[in-house]
């Protein structure tokens, strides 16, 4: 049974790497259907992956094992789709490389020597669980539209707003903080407009000097200034019939806003030394992380070059208002570079989600996209966690049950109404729709007193000041028949 050919039609393959591999568990395999392919060293096994479909995997892991043979192990399972059960000697699983590498690597173990049936059952459970992972994975989801993820509210308003501005001309000015997506939004507005088969020309105004942008913008004839040795076409010609994308417009230098809402006015440009003006259809989608409104009121923008962009408007919401969009776009970074990383990912684990979704992420999806991407390459687990995306730890909240917001709640009703009818069982008990009786036993429950101290130490008071005038005037009564 060592043969080294994988029968192509065998649907319950399993692979064991071991030195030496028994022929009485062999033929217990194959007595209930398994076909068995040996590995001698993890090079083979690798070999044999690549050529089969092997669903189910058994490593025999060596009596002396080191971090060296297990970092062999882990590199082999790292590349392949197999679930895998480890073979371990007896006390090797307490030590804590064996019982990290049996954690993150393997779907289950055994103890040497094993029972065949406790074999049988944890190859069969393994198949089972591959053949559940693939039809799981088989079916793409539809994570959202426009070729963006996301299936939140927020991002549902965005799509209906991208599709109404694709269907007109105007300018659109899209609003957002920096690494939500604004030019994803923007081709997606240029792509399902009757524009989509033009041009699509984007140009960032504050990465270019001042000096530099009118340049950029509308162009130069030869000769217009030192080291124009030619005519050069600008962006917003270069985009003529189709879409111009004005990035972070919010830092664009005041003297060229100016020469920009006369080209948005008018229709035409005039590159830097000529002579004539050049009509250019083209649409202009802009985008800043800066608040336009306040930089109007304080003079660094122009109001009427704003009101000429600011048509159509888009805002793009923030990844901390975009609930379970975040894991997502965390779990389609991780398929992205999954391959970057030394191992074979399984996900995210569940502190690693409950911190993505309770960190605020002020750099937004690309910060996202980044600690994903930075943690395939540092984590030593199976298993993303929040350690390894570089996130501060959730908060520890218990939150409260039912049985405690109810009888808040009722400690609330209940206070408020002997309050109104100055601590009346009788009263309180009437507003609410209960005995007296019934009152007072949800008073012993939650712990309230049937009236406040003030008032208890003031019907004391009464009550002993009448006492002391009955005792009063009984003596006097008794003085006076004397």
């Amino acid at each position: 049974m060592n043969t080294a050919l994988i029968q192509p039609c065998a649907e319950r393959t399993v692979l064991c790497i071991s030195p030496k591999l028994d022929q009485d568990t062999v033929d217990a395999l194959a007595s209930v259907g398994w076909h068995v392919v040996h590995a001698k060293s993890t090079q083979q096994a690798e070999k044999l992956l690549e050529r089969g479909a092997i669903k189910v995997a058994l490593i025999e892991l060596p009596k002396e094992c080191t971090a060296q043979v297990l970092s062999k192990f882990e590199a082999c399972i790292a590349h392949s789709d197999a679930t895998w059960i480890a073979q371990v000697w007896p006390g090797q699983a307490e030590d804590l490389l064996m019982r990290r590498f049996i954690l993150d690597y393997c779907f289950d173990f055994v103890t040497l020597p094993c029972l065949d049936e406790r074999l049988l059952f944890a190859l069969g459970h393994a198949h089972g669980l591959s053949v559940l992972r693939e039809t799981m994975s088989s079916p793409e989801p539809d994570l959202g539209r426009h070729e963006m993820i996301g299936q939140s509210e927020p991002m549902q308003l965005l799509y209906r707003g991208i599709d109404k501005c694709a269907r007109n001309n105007a300018p659109v000015f899209i609003a957002g903080e920096s690494g939500t997506g604004k030019e994803l939004t923007a081709r997606a507005i240029h792509n399902c407009s009757s524009r989509g088969r033009k041009p699509y020309v984007a140009i960032n105004c504050a990465a270019i000097p001042p000096t530099l942008l009118q340049s950029e913008l509308f162009g130069h004839e030869r000769g217009a200034f030192t080291g124009a040795l030619q005519r050069k076409i600008g962006r917003i010609e270069a985009a003529a019939e189709g879409t111009l994308f004005l990035d972070e417009i919010g830092d664009m230098p005041h003297e060229c806003q100016a020469v920009l809402l006369r080209f948005l006015q008018e229709g035409t440009i005039e590159r830097l030394g000529g002579e004539g003006t050049v009509r250019v259809d083209v649409r202009v989608i802009s985008a800043t992380h800066v608040n336009l409104e306040e930089a109007v009121a304080e003079g660094r923008f122009r109001a009427d070059l704003y009101h000429r962009l600011c048509v159509l408007r888009l805002a793009e919401p923030p990844l901390r208002e975009r609930g379970s969009d975040i894991k997502l776009l965390a779990e389609h970074a991780l398929a992205m570079y999954k391959q970057d990383g030394p191992r074979k990912f399984r996900g995210f684990s569940s502190d690693a989600v409950t911190a993505m979704f309770n960190y605020d992420w002020p750099g937004n999806v690309r910060e996202l996209i980044n600690c994903v991407r930075r943690a395939v390459v540092m984590a030593e687990g199976r298993f993303i966690t929040a350690a390894d995306l570089g996130l501060p730890d959730a908060p520890h909240s218990t939150g409260r049950t039912l049985a405690e917001v109810r009888n808040e709640a009722e400690r609330i009703a209940i206070q408020q109404a002997l309050t109104r009818h100055a601590y009346s069982l009788s009263g309180a008990a009437a507003e609410l729709g209960v005995s007296r009786a019934t009152l007072y036993r949800l008073l012993n429950a939650i712990g309230l007193r049937s009236e406040p101290p003030a008032m208890k130490d003031l019907r004391l008071l009464d009550a002993h000041v009448g006492q002391n005038a009955k005792t009063s005037a009984l003596r006097c009564t008794e003085h006076l028949s004397q």
